[in-house]
This record gives structure tokens, C-alpha cells and sequence, in this order.
């Protein structure tokens, strides 16, 4: 099996929309029967959920978990490319690169009988919807195990801890006045890029632990103005705040909700995710990786949110682990070729180290 092969098709489909993860799925189904692996495909929210399983059903059990949805891009990013040791394209490292490795890996082990390795692809995770995520969805239908790894972009490091987010959408107030005396108004849209400035410098934004530096804190949208000759008097901004596992986002949105003329609409939310680093399936994943690693493997925090906090919240032990690559949810995005070798042989490694961690 051809890992960059799996990974050219995966990337070519433009998951940013329904359709789009609808033939990518297909693919993915037909995929897996054509190599006599169970699998079967349901839905979460209208978007479709991949499941399947090779080894016996008593063994002790490994999740592989990813998503298929990428963020938009321009129609040449699902055309991928290879440029030395580098794949490029939209998903590439986020994340079909280790879908593509992860599928590789249930062809490879299917027949072994120590080991149950289940596979769960979402279609969600880059959505910013709350309720009925494709992951928890899973988790509900008992797609659970001893240990989970979910194939977000780490470098072939081992994620332990991830961000969580608390997106906010503000209303900020200003007053309107004609747009030929602005200096009669006092402009919300302006003051909208204040606030978000005001927002760098509140309390929670300079809190730093072990394992990050600060909190990652990003304007993605905002709107306002209804008339090229008006000054106008409201703006609604929504801001993308990622905080550490160890802050409270409720007292994040009171400092928040106590800068001037800003009102709070709407949140959402996700836990941050955190695992013990001296776990057993911690260590042994990092000795798995270390051989196909040009530096020390070791435990490490991720800026993201994580769809592991769906099996963390079901008491399933769950990290991050993928291969090494750069410029997610960028234009450059890609994924390093000769990585993927290295995260293929990895999860093999760690497969076959399983059953004594379980036990």
C-alpha cells in the first residue's frame, strides 16, 4: 500500500463543503471493503462518519480518529503536488496525510489477532458548531477503546495537551453621523478593532504555563456599516480566543464583556484537552516514534482545539500524533513525504507494543 498515493486522492477531494465529504467518504468506504476491512457509514448532522475495525473484538483496543473537512481554499489546493519531500495541498497536514497513513495501517494489520484497531473519521471538526459533533457521535455509539490517537499535525511529537477555544461574537456600540462629519460620530467599526486591541492586553491574554506561552487570541471576522456615507454606530466582530487547559473561559468572558460598549451575542465552546504525560501509552507511543524521529520524541502542547476531548470526556486516555509538516490552513500548506513513511512505521511500532501498556 502506497501511503503518498492515499494521500494525492484524499487531498484532490474538496472537502470544505458537503459534497465534497460526501464523495470523499464514498471513497473511503469503497476503500475499505475493496481491502476486506469492516467498515461502515453513518451521519452526524447530514455530514458522513466513517467507521471500521480489524482484530479481535476482545483484545485491547487502539482508536485511530481524524477528520476529512478541510477549511476553504482556492481550487489549485486540491491539486496536490510533490515538490522534493514535500506534499503539497490543502489538508495535506491537516489531515489526510495521516488519514491516508492511518488507513494504511488497518490494511497492514488487519490480519494480526493481538491487537483491535479501530479507525473513526469524522467530517466536523473544523466546523464551529457546538452540539452533535461527529466525534461525540462516535463516542456516544461506544466507538471507544483503551487509548485514542487523533492524527493532528505534530511534527510526530506527542500531543498531551491542547488549547481549548472560547469564540466569542461581539457587538460593539458606537453613533452614527453623516459621513462627510465623521468627527460628529464615533465610529464602531473602528472602535471594533480597539476592543479586539483591548482584548490583547486583558489579563487572561498574558497567562502562560508549562507547556504554552499564552493564549492564542485571533479577529476572524467583522462586520459593520451600512452605508458607504454613514459613520457607523454598531459592529459585530467575532473573536476566536484559544486558552490553556488551566484557565476558566467564563471568567475569559467576564473580562471580556467589561471592556466599554461591547456586548457578548454569542459563544462557543470546547474543552481543552489534557492527558497525564507519564501515562503508559504516553511513553510507549513517544518510544514508537523516536526511532523514525530526527530529534527526541516527546510530550508537547498543541495551539488547537482537539476532537480528543470527545474520548477524554468518555475516560478513554486520548493525544495527538501526526507527521511532520507546516502551513495548515495556509496557502503553502504541505506535508512532508518522507514523514509519512515515518508515522506509518510508528503506529506499526506502537501497535504491536500495545497489548503489554493495555495489560
Amino acid at each position: 500500500m502506497d501511503e503518498l498515493a492515499l494521500a494525492k486522492r484524499l487531498i484532490a477531494f474538496d472537502t470544505s463543503n458537503a459534497e465534497g465529504l460526501r464523495r470523499a467518504a464514498e471513497f473511503v468506504g469503497g476503500w475499505l471493503e475493496s481491502n476486506d476491512i469492516e467498515a461502515s457509514q453513518t451521519e452526524a448532522r447530514g455530514l458522513p462518519v466513517t467507521r471500521a475495525e480489524v482484530g479481535p473484538p476482545q483484545a485491547p483496543t487502539l482508536v485511530l480518529h481524524g477528520h476529512m473537512d478541510v477549511v476553504p481554499a482556492g481550487r489549485d489546493q486540491f491539486e496536490p503536488q510533490v515538490d522534493g519531500d514535500r506534499l503539497y495541498g490543502r489538508g495535506s497536514y491537516d489531515m489526510k496525510g495521516a488519514l491516508a497513513v492511518m488507513l494504511v495501517v488497518m490494511h497492514d494489520l488487519r490480519d494480526q489477532e493481538l491487537v483491535r484497531l479501530r479507525l473513526g473519521i469524522v467530517s466536523d471538526e473544523e466546523s464551529e458548531e457546538e452540539e452533535n459533533r461527529g466525534s461525540d457521535a462516535l463516542v456516544a455509539s461506544g466507538f471507544v477503546g483503551d487509548f485514542a490517537i487523533t492524527g493532528e499535525p505534530t511534527n510526530l511529537q506527542v500531543g498531551v495537551q491542547a488549547k481549548g477555544v472560547l469564540a466569542a461574537r461581539l457587538r460593539v456600540r458606537g453613533r452614527s453621523a453623516h459621513g462627510a462629519t465623521p468627527w460628529l460620530g464615533d465610529n464602531a467599526v473602528v472602535k471594533a478593532v480597539e476592543v479586539f486591541r483591548g482584548i490583547e492586553s486583558l489579563p487572561f491574554a498574558r497567562h502562560s504555563s508549562a507547556l504554552f506561552d499564552r493564549p492564542s487570541i485571533n479577529l476572524g471576522r467583522i462586520m459593520g456599516g451600512d452605508a458607504l456615507n454613514k459613520v457607523p454606530d454598531t459592529c459585530v466582530i467575532d473573536v476566536d480566543i484559544r486558552f490553556l487547559p488551566d484557565q476558566d473561559p467564563d471568567e475569559i468572558l467576564e473580562q471580556v464583556g467589561g471592556l466599554p460598549d461591547t456586548d457578548v451575542l454569542a459563544t462557543f465552546r470546547r474543552a481543552p484537552a489534557v492527558v497525564e504525560a507519564d501515562s503508559p501509552y504516553v511513553i510507549g507511543l513517544c518510544e514508537a516514534a523516536s526511532p523514525h524521529h530526527p530529534e527526541r520524541v516527546m510530550s508537547v502542547g498543541r495551539d488547537g482545539a482537539s476532537d480528543a476531548v470527545s474520548f477524554l470526556a468518555a475516560g478513554v486516555p486520548a493525544v495527538e500524533f501526526g507527521p511532520i509538516g507546516d502551513g495548515h490552513h495556509g496557502p503553502g500548506e504541505w506535508v512532508s513525504v518522507s514523514s509519512l513513511q515515518s508515522y506509518r512505521q510508528a503506529l506499526e511500532a506502537f501497535v504491536r507494543s500495545f497489548p503489554g501498556m493495555s495489560a
